[in-house]
């Protein structure tokens, strides 16, 4: 009974000696044995691990990669423009006997304060060098830059046994009391590369506007010089022409540009002319060299209402070959021509005369006589 009761604290004993004396390291974990402070033992692989009970004792590290975010601080690139930079790292323990060397009994917290100093201190170095302003830093270069802090912070970093994976920086901001400035000196630039923008447009319209303008006058001025030509050759042989119907027949040509004229005179609605019987635009209207056979009527006194004196065929047989000036009307035909009648009918002075030309026979010319300073109203 004695023995049982002395047993079964020594097994409780012993149980609890054995269970003290082992260790477990997980797959995620590096383990450090360490007696009085001293490291004995580096247990780097996951399993089982034996240490003397009361005098060793076990130091577990994590192997995974850990992440760290730097506080928030201000840099100055080359172009004086301050930027707040908020940045983190992922770091991992390469060697635990180093990091326990280096922080000792403070472990991670202390690990992650001095790499943080160490990022910080980087950071301002790298962005803050010569050639580094603040449109590189928020350009896509700012990958080159975020891989060269990470290469200087690991090198100021593997005395405390780390190994720095990656750094980026989360934020690159401008500081409050700097946006309004900095909007503004923005909004300047931009404004003055529109106004350099519109400058090169207005020039280049202008220049546009100019050879245009030039292409006109000179289209313009071609044309006008061919119009003078084609003229010129129109009016030489309109010449032409008008001097070889004069030569064939000067009589003819004369008495048909008469017509014309009568023409031309009579055209629109108000062709009411006053002139005097002895005008020249008559000349082919009477004729005082009358072939023989037309005998001239003699005048005769009007009453008072015909308003003038009118001369009456000196025979019947003469009667075909005069015309009453007092009676004679002029006006445009349908056709255009000039048509001249009487109270007996119309006359075709221009088949008479174009007839005449032809046959070169004598015709009637009609004769007027008409007392002196007598006005005639042609209508």
């Amino acid at each position: 009974m004695k023995k049982t009761a002395f047993l079964l604290p020594a097994l409780v004993v012993a149980v609890a000696v054995i269970l003290s004396s082992i260790y477990v390291v997980d797959e995620r974990e590096k383990a450090l044995v360490l007696q009085f402070g001293q490291i004995r033992q580096v247990k780097e692989e996951p399993g089982l691990g034996l240490k003397i009970p009361l005098i060793q004792e076990v130091v577990t590290y994590d192997d995974r990669i850990l992440s760290l975010d730097t506080d928030t601080i201000e840099v100055t690139p080359s172009d004086d423009r301050r930027l707040v930079v908020d940045a983190f790292a992922r770091y991992r323990i390469a060697d635990v006997v180093q990091f326990r060397q280096a922080v000792g009994v403070g472990g991670v917290r202390a690990a992650e304060d001095r790499l943080s100093s160490i990022l910080n201190a980087q950071i301002r170095e790298v962005l803050g060098a010569d050639q580094v302003t603040s449109d590189t830093i928020l350009s896509s270069d700012r990958r080159t830059l975020m891989n060269r802090i990470r290469e200087q912070a690991q090198r100021s970093a593997q005395g405390l046994g780390i190994d720095v994976v990656d750094v980026r920086l989360k934020q690159t901001n401008l500081p409050s009391q700097n946006l309004d400035a900095t909007f503004a000196r923005m909004r300047a630039e931009r404004e003055r590369e529109a106004a350099d923008e519109i400058a090169r447009g207005n020039e280049a319209a202008q220049r546009v506007r100019a050879l245009a303008d030039r292409t006109v006058i000179e289209t313009l001025s071609e044309a006008e010089r061919e119009a003078q030509v084609t003229r010129g050759e129109a009016d030489a042989e309109a010449n032409a022409i008008f001097a070889g119907a004069y030569s064939a027949d000067a009589e003819f040509f004369d008495f048909y540009r008469s017509l014309q004229a009568y023409e031309r005179a009579l055209q629109g609605s108000n062709s009411t002319m006053v002139l005097t019987p002895d005008s020249a635009f008559f000349d082919y209207l009477y004729n005082d060299d009358l072939p023989e056979g037309v005998v001239p009527a003699p005048a005769r006194e009007r009453g008072p209402l015909d308003g003038g004196i009118e001369q009456e065929p000196a025979s019947g047989a003469a009667d075909a070959g005069v015309i009453r000036l007092d009676s004679l009307q002029v006006r445009q035909g349908e056709d255009g021509a000039v048509v001249f009648s009487t109270e007996e009918g119309e006359i075709d002075a221009q088949a008479d005369a174009e007839a005449a030309a032809e046959s070169q026979a004598d015709t009637l010319t009609p004769r007027v006589t008409l007392p002196e300073d007598d006005a005639v109203s042609v209508q």
